[in-house]
């Protein structure tokens, strides 16, 4: 975190950001309207149950998690932010190393808001 915010994305293609304005980067944060300690404890339990993931950073506020790829073992570094007062968390997903990522990231972010979406506070 830098001052409270996730780094921005590089300009490659294979990072997303939901605090970009950049089409090529941006992506909604996960909303949430109930206690946001739970929504987080959600977000935890989703992203703990991902496959090739380790959790590197837990605390109130922030999660950051490493993804490897399956084919070639790649990492991927994913940044969740709470922010308490928009109640949303925002989040960060992008690939270590290459330009492209082939929307890896993407599809990640978009599965994770799915399934946050049904389960939701």
């Amino acid at each position: 975190l830098h001052d409270g915010k996730l780094a921005p994305c590089p300009n490659k293609s294979n990072c997303v950001h939901s605090e970009e304005t950049d089409p090529r980067h941006a992506i909604a944060p996960l909303a949430f309207t109930g206690n946001p300690d739970e929504a987080m404890h959600i977000l935890h339990a989703i992203v703990s149950g991902m496959k090739r993931t380790q959790l590197i950073t837990r605390e109130a506020d922030y999660l950051y998690v490493e993804v490897v790829s399956k084919l070639l073992g790649f990492v991927d570094d994913v940044e969740f932010v709470l922010d308490r007062q928009a109640q949303c968390i925002r989040v960060r997903s992008a690939a270590r190393l290459g330009y492209s990522d082939f929307g890896v990231n993407r599809k990640r972010i978009e599965a994770i808001l799915a399934m946050f979406d049904m389960c939701k506070p």
